[in-house]
């Protein structure tokens, strides 16, 4: 398979990349800084040097056509201000899908986060601002990538990330408690969910007991 993956540097993608590209995929790594090249490479993740802030369309396409599934896995980080979130978080993935459509490439998988329902009806009072406008521009981006007949888009949302070990177990399904997620087991999952063309849901994930292959086959 030839998997494309946008903000390849992050952590979870970079989890991602090894994987897949262990497995025997080819995996291309979509990056804004030329410096994480060497990074992506090390990973056996072929790097395309591209910032979605500023990018065309047909730029984008031009990566992804081929791909049998694109993953959107950038992010404007914690320490962006409100405008990078709406560029990144909302806006780039909105740009992926419209290259994924250009290019004819149906599968799409979206990184989101667990709390996005929150955004809804607007944000809860008390909720810091900063992440009211994230679960905004993430749901912002869930809508409209699930919205395109032309894709068949799976999108996960993981609970609190850490970097303990991951077990290899853990609970996915439509709607789970609040809990929190190793990154490792979220790579896996969204490893899992490439390679069984697990697509058309939305789930949730944290920490549990079912096996990862088990939980994804659950799924369908």
């Amino acid at each position: 398979m030839r998997i494309v993956i946008a903000g390849a540097h992050g952590q979870i993608a970079r989890r991602l990349g090894r994987l897949l590209s262990s497995r025997g995929d080819t995996v291309v790594g979509i990056v804004r800084n030329p410096d994480h090249r060497a990074d992506l490479e090390s990973d056996g993740v072929e790097p395309a040097v591209l910032d979605l802030e500023q990018s065309s369309v047909d730029q984008v396409a031009e990566v992804v056509r081929g791909a049998d599934a694109v993953v959107f896995a950038a992010g404007g980080g914690p320490n962006s201000g409100p405008e990078r979130k709406q560029t990144v978080d909302r806006g780039a993935a909105v740009l992926l899908a419209d290259a994924a459509e250009r290019a004819g490439v149906r599968p799409y998988l979206l990184v989101s986060s667990m709390g996005v329902e929150q955004a809804r009806d607007g944000a809860p009072e008390g909720m810091d601002p900063q992440f009211a406008v994230y679960l905004e521009a993430k749901l912002a981006a869930e809508d409209d990538v699930r919205g395109r007949a032309a894709l068949d888009a799976t999108v996960v949302r993981p609970g609190g990330l850490t970097d303990d070990p991951g077990t290899g177990r853990v609970t996915l399904a439509h709607e789970v408690e609040r809990g929190s997620v190793p990154r490792d087991d979220v790579a896996a999952v969204l490893a899992e969910i490439v390679s069984t063309g697990t697509w058309g849901q939305v789930v949730e994930l944290v920490d549990g007991d079912t096996p990862i292959d088990e939980a994804v086959a659950g799924l369908r």
